[in-house]
């Protein structure tokens, strides 16, 4: 059975970022909905927590039994649910964090949490395609990949999104980026002079 993935830089980094937006966004919305999207050891729902989302509105989701019932144990009052990515997740969210297996397969590295398919960007191409049916018209992601990662597909589908860079961390190996995406703002004819 496959271990729980332990935090690494990666996901501090993406706690940190999204440290940084979450008060602005209780602001608007006390009742914030997040979804901690590949939840492994749970470390970014620790962060929602701590700063000020109610445990109750934060659902987590993982692929790996063994962090899905130590998730269940370490975090009682939220939403757990076994899933590969969306396939099993209803409903919308105001805020979806995700720091995904972004590595390309070798002969090194193929493990799941890590290897993101045979290219990298397959997890994340799955993920894009189907956050529109589970973001609230408000609502935002943030997104953690690397310059490791394939960029060129991912790209194309970042252009249907407002997208923006919200942070860069360089490591010795390579550049994590956290990119901020959100729906892009219809105009509606009734509005329309």
């Amino acid at each position: 059975m496959p271990e729980i993935y332990q935090p690494a830089e990666d996901s501090f980094f993406l706690a940190e970022a999204a440290k940084k937006i979450i008060s602005k966004l209780l602001t608007h919305n006390p009742q914030l909905k997040a979804l901690d999207m590949g939840s492994g050891s749970g470390i970014i729902t620790e962060t929602l927590i701590g700063q000020g989302i109610n445990p109750k509105n934060i659902t987590l989701v993982d692929v790996n039994p063994k962090a899905i019932g130590h998730l269940k144990k370490k975090f009682k009052d939220s939403t757990v649910i076994k899933s590969k990515l969306f396939s099993k997740v209803k409903g919308k969210y105001d805020l979806i964090l995700f720091n995904p297996p972004y590595l390309p397969q070798d002969k090194f590295d193929s493990k799941k949490d890590t290897t993101g398919g045979k290219k990298g960007d397959e997890t994340i191409m799955k993920f894009l395609n189907k956050l529109e049916m589970h973001l609230n018209k408000n609502g935002r992601i943030l997104l953690l990949t690397s310059s490791l990662t394939p960029r060129s597909r991912i790209v194309k589908i970042f252009k249907r999104y407002n997208v923006s860079l919200l942070a860069t961390k360089k490591l010795f190996y390579e550049e994590l980026y956290i990119h901020e995406i959100c729906l892009p703002q219809k105009h509606s004819k009734a509005n329309s002079h």
